[in-house]
C-alpha cells in the first residue's frame, strides 16, 4: 500500500521523449515513478520533446495535458539528430529553472550537461544515471560523445544525488571522480499473460515458437551475433527481432542483410499493447546478448512474464539475473550459438528456467520501493 505523502512536493522530470510511450527504457521508468508519486500526494511535471516518436511518425499520439495526474508539458526542440535530446534539455533546464519546483530530477548524462541551470535558481537537482551513454556506439565520435561526457562531469559537480542502477557505474563514479552515488535498481510489474493471438495472426506464432530479442535495434545490443549465431543452430523455431531502429536505420539495414538467407529470423519492427505482451507471454526463451546496458527493463520485464532467458556475462545483465537464467560470454558468437543449441534441445531446462524466473523477478525488484528509496533522496538534507 503506498504511503500519502507528509509533505507535497513539487517535482519536475526530463529526459524522457514522451510520455505515456514506450520508446525506450527512460520513458517506462518516468511513467512508474510519476504515477506513483501522484499517487502520494505530489505535484509532478514531465516535460516531453516535440517532434516524432523515435521509431517514425505512424506511431506518434496525440499531446496529452496531463496523464494519471502527471502535468505533461512539450518543450521546443530541433528535431534533427543529435540535437533533438540537446535542444529539448535546454528548454526543459530553462523551464524548471523559473517553475515552483522542489525537486528537479534528470534523466541520463547527456541532459545533465544543463543541471546547473535550475542549481543556479535554488532548486534541487537529482540525475539518474541510466548508463554510460558516452560508450553507446552511435555516440563514440564528434559532438556528441563531448556533450555527453561533459554532461556527466556536469552531474558530478552540480547535482545533489545521483542515483545510479548498477554497482559496475557506481564503482566508475566512485574511482573516476570520487563521488558517492545511490545504487537504487529499477523495478518490474507482474504482468497478465496473454494467449497468442495477434501474433499468431501477423506472424504465425504460436506458444514457445520462437527466441525472443526485444529493444532498441542498436549495436551495443548484440544483435549482429544474434543472428550470426542463431543461423547456425538446428532448429525449426523462428528468432523475432522486435523493436524499433532508434536513428540506426543503416544498422537496420546491415541487420536485415545478415538475415536475408534465413527466413526462420522474423523483424517486426516497433511494437507495442497487446502484441508486445503476446510477445513476451509466449516466448520460448528471450535473449539480450548486449555489450552494454545501463539497466535492462526488458529483461526485468521477460522473466516478469515467466521467461526463460539466455544474456551476455556483462554485469549489468549477470546481476540481475544471478542463477535463474542461462549465460553466455559477451561478443562470443560461437558460445552463443551453443547456449542457443542446448536451449532448443532440451525444453525440460527451459520450462525449468521459466517456472522459476517471475516470482525471482517480482520480488527482486520492485517499483514502490524504487519510489519510496527516491524520495528520501529527495528531501534529504
Amino acid at each position: 500500500m503506498m504511503e500519502q505523502c507528509k509533505e507535497k512536493l513539487n517535482i519536475a522530470m526530463f529526459r524522457q521523449k514522451r510520455i505515456p510511450s514506450r520508446e525506450g527504457g527512460v520513458e517506462i521508468v518516468v511513467e512508474e515513478l510519476c504515477t506513483r508519486m501522484v499517487a502520494q500526494g505530489h505535484n509532478v511535471t514531465c516535460y516531453n520533446r516535440g517532434g516524432h516518436h523515435v521509431s517514425g511518425s505512424e506511431y506518434d499520439s496525440k499531446r496529452l495535458k496531463e496523464y494519471k495526474g502527471i502535468k505533461l508539458k512539450t518543450v521546443p526542440t530541433i528535431e534533427k539528430k543529435g540535437l533533438a535530446a540537446v535542444s529539448s534539455s535546454f528548454f526543459a533546464a530553462l523551464c524548471c529553472a523559473f517553475g515552483k519546483y522542489d525537486i528537479v530530477h534528470i534523466h541520463a548524462e547527456g541532459p545533465a550537461f544543463v543541471s546547473w541551470f535550475p542549481k543556479m535558481f535554488g532548486k534541487r537537482v537529482v540525475v539518474t544515471i541510466h548508463g554510460i551513454d558516452w560508450q553507446r556506439e552511435k555516440w563514440k565520435l564528434g559532438f556528441g560523445s563531448k556533450f555527453i561526457r561533459q554532461g556527466e562531469k556536469n552531474a558530478v559537480k552540480y547535482a545533489d544525488e545521483i542515483i545510479v542502477l548498477s554497482k559496475g557505474v557506481q564503482d566508475y563514479f566512485k574511482d573516476t571522480y570520487g563521488r558517492e552515488t545511490h545504487f537504487i535498481p529499477n523495478g518490474v510489474n507482474r504482468p497478465e499473460i496473454k494467449d497468442a493471438k495477434f501474433i499468431t495472426e501477423k506472424f504465425g506464432l504460436i506458444k514457445d515458437s520462437y527466441i525472443l530479442f526485444l529493444g532498441r535495434l542498436v549495436p551495443e545490443k548484440g544483435i549482429r551475433y544474434l543472428v550470426e549465431a542463431f543461423k547456425d543452430v538446428k532448429t525449426d523455431k523462428k528468432l523475432v527481432i522486435a523493436g524499433g531502429s532508434s536513428d540506426t536505420d543503416s544498422f537496420m539495414a546491415e541487420l536485415k542483410d545478415l538475415a536475408k538467407d534465413d527466413n526462420r529470423i522474423i523483424f517486426t519492427g516497433f511494437v507495442q499493447g497487446q502484441m508486445l505482451d503476446e510477445l513476451y507471454s509466449n516466448a520460448y526463451i528471450y535473449t539480450l546478448p548486449s555489450d552494454l546496458e545501463g539497466m535492462p527493463l526488458s529483461l526485468l520485464e521477460a522473466m516478469s512474464y515467466g521467461n526463460c532467458c539466455l544474456v551476455s556475462d556483462i554485469p549489468e545483465c549477470a546481476e540481475v539475473v544471478e542463477d535463474k537464467a542461462l549465460i553466455f560470454q559477451k561478443s562470443n558468437v560461437e558460445d552463443l550459438q551453443e547456449k542457443l543449441q542446448n536451449a532448443c534441445d532440451h525444453p525440460e531446462m527451459v520450462m525449468e528456467m521459466k517456472k522459476q524466473a517471475a516470482d525471482f523477478i517480482c520480488k527482486k525488484y520492485n517499483w514502490d520501493d524504487v519510489v519510496k528509496e527516491t524520495m528520501k533522496l529527495y528531501r534529504r538534507k
